[in-house]
């Protein structure tokens, strides 16, 4: 991994709040598609993952191309993570981020044949964070549209290379 350690805490401290990532891939008609997906929490170590069901269109979409994004938004800021993503159905693995949250996507709970992670092996990620409380952000916007100005100092804007 290239990224330095405070890079590796602004995308874990987003991740950390985030619930649910906007998964894009390339449908067979070479156009984009995007769905929401729970993430599955645990430590941000260069990938993030989803439970999938085997069989579902973004499967068949990722491995005819696995070049995905993946956008998070939350208070702490927004990320844009591209990567890489495959399919993994090791049991191990499965079962070490198994959720109650997941279950609920199983007719037949962790034992559902259909049971899969998708892991999302980042390249970049652009991230666009701000330590300010969100209503002085967005007091920020408004005093710039009243007076015809840009915002200024609202977050801070960095591409990090994994």
């Amino acid at each position: 991994m290239n990224a330095t350690p405070e890079e590796i805490k602004t995308v874990a401290d987003v991740l950390d709040k985030a619930r649910i990532g906007l998964l894009t891939t390339l449908d067979e008609d070479g156009h984009l598609v995007s769905r929401p997906l729970a993430l599955v929490d645990h430590e941000f170590d260069g990938s993030v993952y989803f439970f999938v069901a085997k069989d579902s269109h973004k499967v068949h979409d990722i491995a005819a191309n696995p070049q995905v994004n993946v956008g998070v938004e939350t208070s702490k800021g927004w990320l844009s993570i591209s990567g890489t993503a495959h399919l993994t159905t090791d049991s191990q693995k499965i079962d070490d981020l198994w959720t109650t949250g997941a279950e609920a996507w199983f007719d037949q709970g962790r034992d559902d044949p259909q049971v899969a992670l998708l892991e999302v092996d980042a390249h970049t990620v652009e991230s666009w964070t701000s330590t300010e409380p969100k209503a002085v952000t967005l007091l920020k916007y408004a005093k710039a549209a009243a007076t015809g100005g840009h915002p200024k100092n609202v977050g801070e804007n960095q591409t990090i290379s994994l």
